[in-house]
């Protein structure tokens, strides 16, 4: 595979997400708004570094971005499209908003690139392992010429609808992720008020209709109060703005959602915010 790819932003996720596409045989070059992480990466993947998004475009086929929210993710896709010809395809692993994605794919149209919003689940494991989800929104065409390339980190690469129903289908994810961590979180916690070993519990309920990638994920380090590690509470709290907003939006109610959210808020408050999102179980 010869084909030149961008990657830009190095953070948990990309990091990985752009070695395993090295790895895979891709031309990579990558951009970091920290240029000692670039550097870093380079020195563990090879491949080259650039100063700038639209330097870190140029003359590639595929864009790849994972960046932090939609400022971010809009200000290095405006700065990266400066760079691509027409014809190429940008891919966009970041978690923001449906409407970011939708003006994003008319900025791209209106310079003839295609775009595709293609959030990931699976964590920092996931990115790592090459296991990640990835929930696309897009046309048909440009999803099948970049499907490959986003095969090199997905186990499961699925084109959910138009512009913006990856985006939505991240939300979805998030929403549910929120209820089932407060539910195991208050699970843990009965179980330790009971005098019940949390561990043995765990490993019974989860050979049946309780099991969950939480719970066999997050259980044991939830009833060890380890949380150093994982999907921060600060990400998490932005991700579910996103979906309380588009739910305004929508008319969707999301009353667990929004409850949680303030639970995320309790935890922040007590200096949780880079904790893994299965510190609820501390507020108990």
């Amino acid at each position: 595979m010869s084909a030149k790819v961008a990657f830009l932003g190095l953070g948990v996720m990309g990091f990985p997400m752009a070695g395993h596409l090295k790895a895979r045989g891709y031309d990579v070059t990558v951009y970091n708004r920290t240029p000692e992480k670039a550097a870093q990466w380079v020195a563990r993947h090879g491949g080259r570094s650039a100063p700038t998004p639209a330097e870190a475009a140029k003359a590639c086929e595929f864009v790849c971005l994972c960046v932090g929210n939609d400022n971010d993710l809009i200000a290095v896709a405006t700065a990266a499209l400066e760079g691509m010809a027409p014809g190429t395809v940008m891919v966009d692993h970041t978690t923001a908003s449906a409407d970011a994605a939708r003006r994003l794919h008319a900025l791209a149209k209106s310079k003839g690139v295609d775009f595709i919003d293609a959030p990931v689940s699976g964590g920092q494991a996931g990115a790592e392992n090459g296991k990640l989800t990835v929930m696309c929104g897009g046309e048909d065409g440009p999803f099948a010429r970049a499907k490959p390339v986003m095969d090199s980190y997905g186990k499961a690469v699925t084109l959910m609808g138009g512009p913006g129903a990856g985006q939505l289908t991240k939300m979805v994810n998030q929403i549910c992720i929120a209820g089932l961590v407060q539910g195991l979180a208050e699970g843990i916690a009965f179980a330790e008020k009971a005098k019940l070993d949390p561990l043995l519990v765990l490993d019974v309920i989860s050979k049946g209709a309780a099991q969950s990638w939480q719970m066999e994920n997050r259980g044991k380090t939830m009833a060890e109060r380890k949380f150093d590690f994982g999907f921060a509470v600060d990400w998490m709290r932005k991700d579910l703005a996103i979906c309380l907003e588009e739910a305004r939006r929508n008319g969707a109610r999301l009353p667990v959602t929004a409850l949680v959210d303030q639970f995320y808020a309790d935890v922040q408050k007590a200096g949780g915010h880079r904790f893994d999102t299965s510190s609820l179980i501390t507020r108990l």
